[in-house]
Parts: structure tokens; C-alpha cells; sequence
């Protein structure tokens, strides 16, 4: 607005000063000379004014495409960090195969020889559930040629395998099984007390006896009172009855020999 003032101000200014230095008969030109630059100046005044709008619209948009720089920028810098974390896994991931590679190649002789081992304490060891446990000691071996099937899954079964063997050291158990006795077969019913005693009693003709470490054969007992406690415990084995103390001798040739 000052600048307008100005501008007409200097027009007016420049149309008096000629009217003293000119004759009267230029005073008309010279007013229509002042009202021109009077409009030239509101014109460039309007331009200017355009001029300066556009510098200040110029101004922020360059200010706010400077933030989105400087936005952009920092999300780059935190995207490289992120790219230099997962190149720091990849490779911890490389080494990890590379190892697991190198661990497989140990366990699995490992797990061999101590598949190999279960089968030979199984085959000394009193012959209680020979099939069954024969049978895991096949499903281990087929286990271990198995590609299909994760080095950490088969080192679980053989674990476990050695964990139900374990187990049979502290339970009592009754099962039936084919017996061969002095040449015949028999179905029998067996009592397993832990480790330490397996007898049998026969399936109708009520025979009795025992596994005898000592001579790894089964040994004879007398049906009296053998049927009886047999009998009870076989009952306590498969919870037919609450539990309850049982006499069973763990070497009954000695109690038979008393």
C-alpha cells in the first residue's frame, strides 16, 4: 500500500514540476504521461506482488519437500541398520548349518552304537517283552536311514527308547506271552517285579516258575504255595485289586530250598 502511495505520489510529483517547466499547452500531454506511469507503476507493483506470492508458495514447498528429505533419510538410515542385523543372521544362520552339519555327522554313529548297545543289554537281560523290545531296537535302526526324519526326532526315540528300559527297573508289570517249555508251547501269564524276579504261570494246566539268572533258564516251582501268591500279584500287577503287600521271593530256589 505505501509503495502504491509512492508510486502516485511521484506521478503527481513529476506532472506539477512540468506544469512549471513547460508551456500550458503540454500541461495535457504531460498529465496523460503521469497517468500512465502511475498505471505502470500499480502494474508493477501488482507484479511484484505476484512475484513475492510466488516466492513465498515457492518457499514452503521447498521447506516441506526438505522435511520429507530429511524424513526419508532417516528412514534410511534405519533401514540399513535393519539390512546390517539380518546380514549379521544370515551368516550366523550359515555357521548354525554348517555346524548342525558337523554334529550330524557325530550324533548319528553315536545314536548307532547306542542302538547297538540297548540290543545287547536287552539280550542279556531278562527276557521279559523280548518281542516287544526287539521290535523298537528294528524301528530305531529303520529310524536312523530315514531322511524324512529330523536328527533331533530320532535322537527323542532313542532317548525315549532307553527311557521305557529304564523304566522297567522300578515297575511290576503282567502280561501274557507264548512260553517254550521243555520243548512245548505255552500261553502263560508272567509277573515282572522290576528287574529282579520273572515268573510265569501257565494257562490252564496252572504251571509255575521262574527265570533263573544264574543258569538263564526257566526252573520249575511247586504249584503250593507258588499258584496262590502268583495268582494275587498277578491281580495287584493289573489292578483287578487295590494294592497291597505281596510275597514274592525275588530268588524263590533259595526260599524253596529253605
Amino acid at each position: 500500500m505505501a509503495m502504491r502511495v509512492f508510486t502516485v505520489f511521484a506521478g503527481l510529483l513529476a506532472t506539477v514540476l512540468a506544469a512549471n517547466c513547460y508551456p500550458e499547452e503540454t500541461l495535457d500531454q504531460l498529465e496523460k504521461e503521469g497517468i500512465e506511469r502511475t498505471v505502470e507503476g500499480q502494474a508493477v507493483e501488482e507484479r511484484l506482488g505476484t512475484i513475492n506470492d510466488r516466492n513465498r508458495e515457492l518457499r514452503d514447498a521447498y521447506e516441506s519437500q526438505l522435511k520429507l528429505v530429511q524424513g526419508l533419510e532417516t528412514y534410511i538410515e534405519l533401514l540399513n541398520q535393519q539390512i546390517e542385523g539380518q546380514v549379521e543372521e544370515v551368516d550366523l544362520l550359515r555357521r548354525s548349518i554348517t555346524d548342525v552339519a558337523v554334529l550330524e555327522r557325530q550324533v548319528l554313529p553315536l545314536m548307532l552304537k547306542m542302538i547297538n548297545s540297548l540290543e545287547a543289554f536287552i539280550a542279556l537281560d531278562v527276557p521279559f517283552l523280548r518281542a516287544e523290545r526287539s521290535e523298537r531296537i528294528d524301528k530305531l535302526r529303520s529310524l536312523l536311514g530315514r531322511s524324512d526324519v529330523t536328527v533331533a526326532e530320532k535322537c527323542r526315540r532313542v532317548f525315549e527308547a532307553f527311557q521305557i528300559e529304564n523304566e522297567y527297573g522300578r515297575t511290576i508289570e503282567s502280561y501274557t506271552a507264548k512260553l517254550d517249555l521243555e520243548g512245548a508251547s505255552y500261553d502263560a501269564a508272567f509277573l515282572r517285579v522290576g528287574r529282579l524276579g520273572l515268573l510265569y504261570k501257565t494257562v490252564g494246566s496252572n504251571q509255575v516258575g521262574y527265570w533263573d539268572n544264574h543258569t538263564a533258564s526257566w526252573q520249575p516251582l511247586e504249584r503250593t504255595p507258588w499258584v496262590r501268591l502268583i495268582n494275587q500279584s498277578l491281580k495287584v500287577a493289573r489292578q483287578e485289586i487295590a494294592p497291597e503287600l505281596v510275597h514274592v521271593a525275588v530268588n524263590p530256589s533259595k526260599v524253596a530250598s529253605q
